[in-house]
């Protein structure tokens, strides 16, 4: 099936195992309306064979709204797939570049890289199913295959294959005695490769990640390549996606108050609660809100301490924003 282009891809937020659940995804969603949201890494298996509504559920408010996918076998992802389209995501991605040892021993994620028709295949079967446009995540290389003629051999077959978008981690993986962690900081950052792929395939749609931190810097990459992927960053200091709607897709409505994101946020775990969430399942997301503002350890603190508490509710987050305006008056 053909893919559709009407996704903005221009910013958006990385997939982030244990991090981007759908109520990390909904307090993201008060702060910016236009910015791409991802799941967590779902694997295939899991969809299948696993509590499929679980893992796919998410809120109409989640819009634009991607799922990544994780998985090696071609006629299981089409069969994730194929269940994921009937929940109306905007998009569905193939992960070709977490480097952890639980994916490399399931075969995907980064191995994936060393076998591009593999990964032809995998999209061919995924993208047969749906008319959900599929995408592929992936590093600039893998262990000791990291030149830049492997790289374009990578996309080039992919892309032959019709796949148009291709988010790219702009550091190689090295699965041989890396952690997840260690691959995200310790192989160097090559921006220009990303900006370079975008040269040679200008018809393809290039998104960059790794190592963004601010909204300026994500500008300059917007001179080079078709949009920008921010991760961590996101999670812990959100509050700088509430200037991403302005500076980046020229929307003239006013930035939110973090009050108001706050009182948005309260009014949605209410109704969780209602339906058995546990109150930390979900603040743990906002601690990082007020960052930077003077209190915001108090913040931080009074919710890190009362939320997971048997029966604690919306009261705390009250509490918590008392703690802070005690020190901000």
């Amino acid at each position: 099936m053909a893919q559709n282009t009407h996704i903005d891809r221009r910013f958006s937020i990385a997939p982030m195992m244990e991090y981007t659940d759908r109520f990390c995804r909904y307090f993201h969603r008060l702060l910016s309306r236009e910015t791409l949201l991802y799941t967590e890494m779902v694997t295939s298996a899991a969809i299948i064979h696993g509590d499929a509504h679980r893992h796919l559920l998410f809120t109409p408010e989640e819009h634009p709204i991607a799922l990544q996918l994780g998985g090696s076998n071609p006629d299981e992802l089409a069969a994730a797939t194929q269940l994921a389209t009937s929940y109306h995501y905007d998009e569905i991605n193939l992960n070709c570049g977490c480097p952890s040892d639980r994916v490399q021993s399931g075969m995907f994620g980064a191995v994936l890289m060393k076998n591009a028709q593999h990964v032809a295949d995998s999209f061919t079967a995924m993208q047969s199913v749906t008319d959900i446009p599929v995408t592929i995540k992936h590093r600039i290389g893998v262990d000791e295959l990291d030149s830049y003629s492997f790289l374009c051999d990578f996309v080039g077959t992919v892309a032959d294959a019709g796949c148009r978008t291709f988010i790219v981690h702009a550091r190689k993986a090295w699965l041989k005695g890396l952690s997840p962690k260690q691959n995200r900081e310790i192989p160097p950052l090559d921006y220009h490769a990303v900006y370079r792929l975008k040269t040679d395939f200008p018809d393809l749609e290039i998104i960059l990640n790794g190592g963004v931190t601010t909204l300026d810097q994500s500008l300059e990459h917007l001179q080079h390549i078709d949009g920008v992927m921010m991760g961590r960053e996101a999670y812990h200091n959100p509050y700088i996606l509430a200037e991403v709607d302005q500076r980046l897709y020229g929307r003239q409505t006013p930035s939110p108050s973090r009050e108001e994101v706050l009182a948005q946020f309260t009014r949605f775990v209410e109704g969780e609660l209602a339906n058995g969430v546990r109150l930390g399942h979900m603040t743990r997301h906002i601690l990082g809100l007020y960052q930077g503002v003077p209190g915001a350890r108090k913040f931080r603190r009074y919710i890190s301490e009362h939320a997971h508490l048997p029966e604690a509710g919306t009261e705390v987050l009250h509490q918590a924003l008392n703690a802070l305006n005690e020190i901000r008056v």
